[in-house]
């Protein structure tokens, strides 16, 4: 059996043994069908392989490489595909094999093929032809239908003057709209039959019970390597991006956890850190085999660590660390001789610079700039013209560099993290289009990327405190994500974020009456701060974003279900508190020049009027048993307080340690004054410790972690109301990294050429 002809010119007519397929409608013409089949894209391109090599044995690998190019697909879609062309050649075809499957190998076609005349079109009957014009008729013609030519040329080209902006503006939506979509495919056929749900543009390579994360791949793609955490303890395992199953790289020591691994750029060794008990900590390399460990450097008591390699591999560059190797900005460790060296660039005092990366061709060096509410920056590799990419005051959760001039990274929006690609010169944001993703990290060659793709269960729990063997509590169960439970000072409401709707929204009701839950309409709360009630239990301030996306501070009766926007005069405001009398608010608030300042407002003067900041602060809350008010820093860990009135003077330290600085809103004061903090204990998954008390702690759950972004405590001290996962399961996803769409759509110079052309 011959291989197939090459395609003859104006046909797209393929007979298939009996059948004959119309490539442009995607038809199957079957003998006696009572209709015709429509194929998928896919199950075309399939057809097509196999039928190049008719007779031959195609395998898998090679067809997923011609029909899947861009997408790492599984077997799954191309057994879809076979079994389509299968029914499809099928009907009216008797029992005639046409498609043999090779076990373990791949599919053979075994009917002949042939390539077939299109049939002859109206236009191609037998017509006498015209007579002849006189010779001066037909100059007179063809002066007046060069000139017609001339005028109706003329005007397309202002018709398409007139019409740039418009046609670039749907190009670029289309564009777009095409690179969220790769890798989708049709799901119907003949337009009534399902085939399953649309094909994602990713693919997860692990789905075990632990939690798989901080991916990073090797510089050809081939390979990932990330952390998995079991219960509280946490080691390194590398996989390819294709089938495989997973090999540990190394054993750490007991007792101690790997993490954050980094692939050099060569592929020969990974980067990472290794955290032992008792708070120690150390940079180490090791060969990608898992051999030849060595330190680089130590990082004891480093609370948000982050490094990653420089372009030419014999550096490891470190964003601001802590502890007792602490340093303030990025700076840059030679690998050879073990030195030091800080970069000097422009920043704040205050400021906390994160997850720095070279650019691929290591001009640039990106980073993130206060992550619990930061931004991407960029700034050139000897530290000059650092500039501010976005402006959101965001949680950013991972990044990487897609190529030149291209980013991604992962922010928390609502109750999930999302992947945003970022065009670095127009600092444009495009959504990636996939739920729960973060902590992307993008191979150097191969066009891979990898990210964690994280799935929680959150619920509401009340946890009787003074009692360790209490049980929590479920409250107001569901299948969602709820999180921040704020109890009221009258111990009987509490108020909550949660995803519970479908939609991201404040909820409100009394503790023990699950029949009074409401959803407060038209409100869309903030996740990354909590809300605050009033000293008499009547109204909560609540952060949130308008329809533009434009932040504010709302006042909410949740009782009534009514709420409305507060004419803060500040720039950016991320937190408001009640003061000690009615008209007096204290807000946390960024400025244009991106600084955190903590103001006293009195709002019973219009416009209000600012009595008082303190700069630097990250959270706040009041202690009315105290008459202080206690807050949190961005540059580092640990609680501060201040007096009422934010006195210079009065600022004084009452822990130096916690919270850290990624868990800055993880703590609650009670109406007694008892400040308590929620973290991860050594073998506790959520731990409350006092902070300025006698130091006592209680596990509030040995397996189950809490969401991390706020909770509360009774105004009796008996019980802490918290947000805890019921159910978590962190994977590792890899796709083929979406096209660019492209920079310049506009401009009718591209025009020019063909216009003037015609018009010669």
């Amino acid at each position: 059996m011959s291989n197939l002809e090459p395609q003859p010119a104006a046909t797209d007519r393929l007979r298939i043994g009996a059948c004959v397929v119309v490539l442009s409608s995607r038809e199957v013409h079957a003998p006696n069908a009572n209709k015709v089949q429509r194929l998928t894209p896919k199950s075309v391109g399939v057809l097509l392989a196999l039928a190049r090599r008719a007779g031959q044995v195609v395998t898998r690998d090679e067809l997923f490489a011609e029909v899947w190019p861009d997408t790492l697909p599984t077997n799954d879609v191309l057994t879809q595909a076979v079994t389509q062309l299968r029914k499809a050649f099928s009907v009216g075809a008797g029992t005639t094999p046409y498609i043999e499957t090779i076990a373990k190998t791949g599919y053979r076609l075994l009917v002949p093929v042939v390539w077939e005349q299109d049939p002859p079109s109206p236009q191609d009957t037998d017509v006498s032809p015209p007579a002849a014009l006189p010779a001066a008729a037909a100059g007179k013609t063809r002066h007046a239908q060069r000139r017609l030519r001339r005028y109706v040329l003329w005007a397309i080209g202002l018709g398409l003057l007139a019409s740039t902006l418009l046609l670039g503006a749907l190009l670029w939506q289309r564009s777009s709209g095409e690179a969220v979509m790769a890798g989708r495919s049709d799901t119907t056929v003949a337009g009534s039959r399902v085939l399953g749900s649309p094909q994602r543009p990713y693919r997860l390579i692990t789905s075990t019970a632990a939690y798989e994360t901080q991916p990073s791949l090797s510089p050809d793609g081939a390979l990932v390597v990330f952390a998995r955490e079991n219960e509280t303890r946490s080691s390194l395992w590398v996989q390819s991006t294709g089938t495989a199953t997973a090999t540990q790289l190394l054993q750490p020591p007991d007792g101690a956890s790997d993490r954050f691994p980094a692939w050099s750029p060569n592929g020969r060794q990974i980067a990472f850190a290794r955290f032992h008990p008792g708070g120690t900590c150390e940079v180490l390399l090791v060969s990608a085999t898992g051999s030849n460990l060595r330190r680089a450097a130590r990082c004891d008591g480093t609370d948000m660590l982050s490094f990653d390699w420089s372009a030419d591999g014999r550096s490891l560059v470190f964003g601001s660390m802590t502890g007792r190797y602490a340093s303030p900005g990025i700076r840059l460790l030679a690998l050879d001789s073990g030195r030091w060296s800080a970069l000097s660039y422009e920043r704040n005092s205050d400021d906390f610079d994160y997850a720095p990366r070279y650019s691929l061709d290591g001009k640039h060096i990106g980073f993130v700039r206060n992550p619990q509410v930061g931004d991407m920056w960029v700034m050139d590799a000897d530290g000059s013209n650092a500039r501010r990419l976005t402006d959101d005051a965001a949680e950013i959760r991972g990044w990487t560099w897609l190529g030149p001039g291209e980013m991604v990274f992962g922010r928390r929006v609502d109750s999930e993290s999302r992947l945003y690609q970022l065009d670095v010169p127009t600092r444009t944001l495009r959504d990636m289009g996939l739920d729960d993703a973060q902590q992307p990290a993008a191979s150097r060659h191969g066009g891979n990327l990898a990210f964690t793709r994280d799935q929680p269960q959150v619920r509401l729990f009340k946890v009787p405190l003074g009692t360790p063997a209490a049980k929590p509590q479920s409250l107001f169960a569901s299948s969602a994500r709820d999180g921040q439970p704020m109890i009221a000072a009258d111990g009987r409401q509490l108020a909550f974020t949660s995803d519970r709707s479908g939609t991201f929204a404040l909820w409100w009701g009394r503790v023990g009456e699950p029949d009074s839950l409401q959803m407060i309409d038209g409100l869309r709360p903030e996740a990354r701060q909590p809300m605050t009630w009033s000293a008499d239990s009547h109204s909560l301030l609540v952060t949130g974003r308008d329809a533009d996306g434009v932040p504010g501070i709302y006042e909410v009766v949740p009782e009534e279900g009514h709420w409305k926007r507060l004419p803060v005069p500040v720039h950016e405001p991320l937190q408001a508190v009640y003061g000690p009398q009615p008209q007096l608010l204290w807000v946390i608030e960024r400025d244009e020049q991106q600084r955190m300042q903590l103001t006293l407002f009195d709002r019973g003067q219009t416009p209000w009027k600012r009595m008082a900041s303190l700069e630097g602060a990250s959270q706040v809350r009041f202690d009315a048993a105290g008459n202080r008010l206690l807050f949190t820093r961005l540059a580092s860990g640990g609680l501060w307080q201040v007096a009422p009135d934010l006195a210079p003077e009065s600022v004084k330290p009452v822990q130096a340690e916690v919270p850290s600085r990624w868990r800055y809103r993880s703590w609650a004061v009670a109406a007694n004054g008892a400040v308590e903090y929620l973290h991860i204990g050594h073998d506790c998954a959520s731990q409350l410790s006092s902070i300025d008390g006698d130091g006592a702690s209680q596990c509030l759950d040995q397996e189950r972690f809490n969401s991390g972004n706020g909770f509360s405590l009774a105004p009796a001290g008996d019980a802490a109301y918290v947000a805890l996962v019921v159910a978590d399961g962190g994977d590792i996803g890899v796709m083929r990294i979406p096209a660019r769409a492209p920079r310049r759509l506009l401009g009718f110079a591209k025009w020019l050429p063909w216009l003037g052309k015609m018009l010669s």
